[in-house]
């Protein structure tokens, strides 16, 4: 038997898509009760599989102008750990990742202006002990923002 079955991954979706939606809605939509959508939320916590919820704000509105993406080498992969501590004192990063092929670390960074990116780039990034040398990708545009579609293959 599934850890989780097909009204816990309805349930996820719709939460997905709007998680500002609330469970009596959902629970309407799926024709069961706001307690057992309550009950599945709470085992899908517990479970780990939710892990939080968050807020999407348009950085651009926010006067972060510049999205770009590192990838970073690192002088030995054992010092991933080390590296990856220090990106997160960096407010400017805000997601990083362990990734195969040419780069050993991969993150996004917001920054306002190209005057800040540099900054960052420069003063902080760049200094962290362990990284060789980075190369930076900024976003032009972006065209794909959406949660994974998890009711796609559901055979129940």
């Amino acid at each position: 038997m599934s850890v989780i079955d097909k009204l816990d991954k309805q349930i996820l979706s719709m939460l997905m898509h709007d998680a500002e939606q609330a469970y009596t809605d959902i629970a309407k939509k799926l024709f069961v009760s706001g307690g057992t959508v309550h009950v599945r939320m709470k085992k899908l916590r517990d479970l780990g599989i939710v892990q939080g919820a968050n807020l999407v704000v348009d950085h651009g509105k926010m006067g972060y102008d510049i999205c770009a993406f590192l990838g970073i080498y690192l002088d030995k992969s054992s010092l991933y750990d080390d590296v990856s501590e220090q990106l997160k004192n960096i407010p400017e990063v805000v997601e990083a990742y362990y990734t195969t092929g040419l780069y050993s670390i991969f993150a996004k960074i917001y920054c306002r202006d190209t005057d800040h990116l540099r900054d960052v780039l420069h003063d902080k990034i760049q200094k962290i002990s362990g990284i060789q040398r980075t190369e930076t990708f900024i976003s032009l545009q972006q065209s794909i923002n959406r949660p994974v579609d998890i009711l796609v293959d559901e055979t129940e």
